[in-house]
């Protein structure tokens, strides 16, 4: 691949890469560090890739697994309330308790483990089909059916914990 080429995957892919970082990481700065990283070693795979998954495919693991190594690294969990949440309700009680909730969330997901956290957003923020992110993931279908299960009920608990 050409450096021409991999500018362009990155001006393609960087701000979905970012978005998954920070919500596995929950900090911006450790995010840009994680892409940063995540970039360097897609630059450095390129040879072994054999094209058996999409390019998003393939980019969304090295990230997701670099986020992971990231927050494992830390061993601390990050609170995600630094996420600024837009409401656009016109009246101060509707933002603010939008903002609440977002922030519940937030912790919420923060408070899971990475093994939990990484599947949930890939799936329900970045909205890729089950498929992708078992192939992401490195994991049958059926697994991540499991590990979707698993993370949807530790957030619904973690969700009444916070109430």
């Amino acid at each position: 691949m050409t450096p021409d080429a991999f500018d362009e995957l990155v001006r393609e892919h960087t701000d979905r890469m970012y978005r998954v970082a920070l919500r596995v990481c929950g900090d911006p700065a450790e995010a840009e560090d994680v892409v940063q990283d995540a970039w360097i070693a897609a630059w450095r795979a390129l040879p072994t890739f054999r094209g058996e998954a999409k390019v998003s495919t393939w980019l969304y693991r090295i990230v997701s697994n670099t986020a992971v190594a990231h927050v494992r690294r830390r061993r601390a969990v990050v609170p995600l309330d630094s996420v600024e949440v837009v409401d656009q309700r016109p009246t101060p009680e509707g933002r603010t308790l939008l903002a609440e909730r977002a922030a519940a969330v937030h912790r919420a997901i923060a408070a899971l483990e990475p093994t939990q956290r990484v599947p949930l957003v890939l799936r329900e923020f970045e909205g890729l089909s089950y498929a992708e992110v078992a192939e992401v993931l490195g994991v049958d279908v059926a697994v991540l059916h499991r590990r979707l299960h698993r993370a949807r009920v530790a957030l619904l608990a973690k969700l009444e914990e916070l109430r």
